[in-house]
């Protein structure tokens, strides 16, 4: 596969590495300031008009010092910033396999859409009958989003998947509180992601652990021993993050409810059950989505976000205000008189931009659409698994959904990480899965292909991925301190982490 055993030249490795100039190649030799004395990137004609005293003009806001700004030419910045986007790994390069994350393509007809000037520059103070176009595309979303999930109501306004959470356990905090009691604690499994016990605490309630069974999914046992009168709801992953569906959820929501406990879902992995199942049909009483993963929103960078609320009937006067509601001659106003509500939480009614993209890709796909993209991605996960499985350890053999977690077991008996593997992947040209994460994977390798990658990406992973594990049995230092084809090698993360450096000084 590779001629070269530091830099491998396969198809994968040579869109993200190459020849590279000596001064951008490795940490020691790296350039960050070019500026020159006298360059400019422009020419401005002889002022036509009388100077101004600055010092009068602004008086103490007058700034005392000359700005240190670089000095270079209109080519130079040009050149630096595109060397700097090469940099860069993204979805339009290749494969993202990050597991838990669902970083799939963002379709460009979304973007087009979302940049349409009427609804691009639609202000948010805009009055409610001047914006019937935009709130008719949020009423549609809502209604796409409740159809998919099973639910009766929905509210958009979180800005992300963990602002999503913290609404959501709102109105279970709410609803517990009208039935006149608050109740003291809530359920997170040892596979959950890290933000659900977050959240809990963030909302006043004590979390209390459930230890997955052998299946890695919940044990029912445990679970009825540890509901009780103060127990105010369950915060389930489903698909967990080992990408293994309940198969009892059923059981699970019955369990609950039968000692007044709600169910929470955290969506996030919705790319496994989309047009297939949905939560509302096996007992979710609320739940979030996340936008920028399901429903191909771009994810990355720290945002956009979006993490709509649904829920059933019994928590819809519970939802965030204001809500969109219909008038009698068929126009959308947002009701703001809701005594019950738990209020805003978040300014605005929530990132319309994403909405807009999150419909069309919606509206593109179609119901038959929207159920092919979920096959494809369990299908893709289930190739990479039946791939992979006889060079890293499976920890878990149940059926996996969207992803497939393995654990470096196999390698660490040559003293090799998961982390290691991660970084040598960089070699092969690709963008490193998820690393150690779930926690009740020792050493996991998560992986999520999606439903964007073809039969040829994924065959190019599997097949790094397999000579990664070659080069764990023949020559593992090699592992060790990948990366090698970098511009910046490899770092010493203890280091970074005890003396961060957080900012950059010339």
């Amino acid at each position: 596969m590779a001629t070269d055993p530091v830099n491998p030249q396969t198809d994968a490795a040579r869109r993200t590495t190459g020849k590279v100039r000596p001064h951008q190649t490795q940490n020691e030799g790296l350039v960050f300031e070019k500026s020159s004395p006298g360059k400019r990137g422009y020419k401005l004609p002889e002022l036509d008009v009388p100077p101004v005293n600055v010092d009068e003009l602004l008086g103490a806001a007058a700034r005392k010092e000359k700005a240190q700004l670089p000095e270079l030419s209109e080519i130079e910045i040009v050149r630096h910033f595109t060397r700097l986007s090469t940099w860069n790994y993204a979805i339009d390069l290749g494969m993202y396999p990050l597991g838990s994350c669902t970083m799939k393509y963002n379709p460009r007809v979304n973007e087009w859409v979302a940049r349409i000037e009427g609804l691009a520059e639609a202000h948010p103070y805009r009055p409610d009958h001047l914006a019937q176009g935009q709130l008719q595309v949020i009423d549609l979303l809502q209604r796409c989003l409740i159809e998919i999930t099973g639910m009766d109501a929905i509210t958009l306004q979180p800005a992300a998947g963990a602002h999503g959470e913290f609404t959501g356990i709102l109105l279970v905090r709410a609803w517990h509180e009208s039935q006149g009691n608050a109740r003291m604690k809530i359920l997170i499994p040892d596979s959950a992601h890290g933000t659900n016990p977050a959240t809990a605490a963030i909302c006043g309630y004590e979390v209390e652990n459930l230890k997955s069974n052998a299946e890695g999914g919940i044990d029912l046992e445990a679970l009825e021993r540890q509901v009780d009168g103060e127990t105010a709801a369950l915060m389930l992953t489903n698909p967990s993050t080992i990408g293994v569906f309940e198969s009892q959820i059923h059981k699970i929501a019955d369990i609950l409810h039968a000692k007044g406990a709600l169910l929470y879902m955290d969506g996030a992995n919705m790319n496994a059950l989309v047009g297939k199942t949905r939560p509302g049909d096996f007992g979710v009483d609320v739940m979030h989505l996340n936008l920028h993963k399901t429903f191909s929103t771009p994810h990355g960078g720290g945002g956009p976000g979006s993490g709509p609320v649904a829920c059933k009937a019994f928590l819809e006067p519970f939802l965030p205000i204001p809500v969109l509601v219909k008038n009698e001659d068929g126009g959308m106003h947002w009701h703001y008189d809701r005594p019950q509500s738990v209020g805003r939480v978040r300014a605005f009614y929530g990132n319309t931009g994403m909405f807009i993209r999150a419909l069309a890709y919606i509206l593109a796909n179609g119901p038959d659409g929207l159920r092919q993209t979920t096959e494809d991605a369990v299908l893709n996960a289930n190739y990479i698994r039946k791939k992979l499985e006889d060079v890293y350890e499976l920890p878990y053999k149940t059926p996996s959904m969207h992803e497939v977690v393995f654990s470096d077991k196999r390698q660490a008996a040559k003293g090799v990480k998961t982390g290691d593997i991660a970084k040598r992947l960089i070699d092969y040209g690709f963008h490193p899965y998820t690393v150690s994460f779930p926690m009740i994977v020792h050493g996991a390798l998560m992986i999520e292909p999606t439903e964007s990658e073809s039969l040829e990406e994924l065959d190019l992973f599997i097949e790094a991925m397999r000579a990664i594990a070659r080069e764990v049995e023949e020559t593992p230092e090699l592992v060790k301190s990948a990366p090698h084809s970098t511009r910046v090698s490899r770092l010493d993360e203890v280091q970074a982490a005890r003396k961060p450096v957080l900012r950059w000084r010339g």
